[in-house]
C-alpha cells in the first residue's frame, strides 16, 4: 500500500482568520460551501473548529462513494485537521496571510492507497479527481468571504 496525496490551493481575498473561521465554521458556513460530490452532510459533536465530529459522503466517482466521520482538531494556528474514523484519510487546511487582505488556503489530504493495478489507478488519477472537488469547494469559499 501507498500513500496517496492530493493537494491543492487558493489565494483568497478575504484576511486569513476570516477564511479560516469560515473554513472551522461546520455547524453554519461549512456545509453550504461543499460542492455537489458531499451529501449527507450532519454535524453530530460540536460545530466550531476543533472538537467537531462532522459527517458526509463523499462521491468521488460515479463508483466511488465514501463514507466520512471526521474528528476535527486544530494543531497549530490556521490549521484545521480533519481524520476520518471509517478509512486512514487525513485532510490538512492551513490558512495563512497572503499580504495585505489576502491569504492563501491550502488543503492536503492523504490515505493508504489500494495495493496492485487497482493501486496504479488510484494514485494516478484519484489525486486529480480530489483537487478538483476541492477546487470547487475553495471557490465556494472564496465567494462566499470575498463579498
Amino acid at each position: 500500500m501507498a500513500q496517496v496525496e492530493a493537494t491543492t490551493e487558493r489565494i483568497i481575498a478575504a484576511d486569513a482568520e476570516t477564511v479560516f473561521d469560515t473554513l472551522a465554521d461546520y455547524s453554519g458556513a461549512r456545509e453550504k460551501l461543499l460542492p455537489e460530490h458531499f451529501s449527507e452532510y450532519e454535524v453530530r459533536e460540536g460545530g466550531d473548529g476543533e472538537g467537531t465530529l462532522v459527517h458526509w459522503k463523499l462521491q468521488a466517482t460515479s463508483k466511488r462513494v465514501r463514507d466520512c466521520l471526521l474528528e476535527v482538531t486544530e494543531p497549530t494556528d490556521g490549521q484545521l485537521v480533519e481524520k476520518d474514523r471509517n478509512s486512514s484519510m487525513v485532510t490538512t487546511w492551513t490558512v495563512t496571510p497572503a499580504g495585505e487582505g489576502k491569504s492563501k488556503a491550502v488543503v492536503s489530504t492523504v490515505w493508504n492507497g489500494a495495493g496492485g493495478i487497482g493501486g496504479f489507478f488510484e494514485r494516478t488519477f484519484a489525486p486529480k479527481g480530489l483537487g478538483r472537488i476541492y477546487d470547487a469547494l475553495l471557490a465556494n469559499l472564496a465567494a462566499h468571504v470575498e463579498k
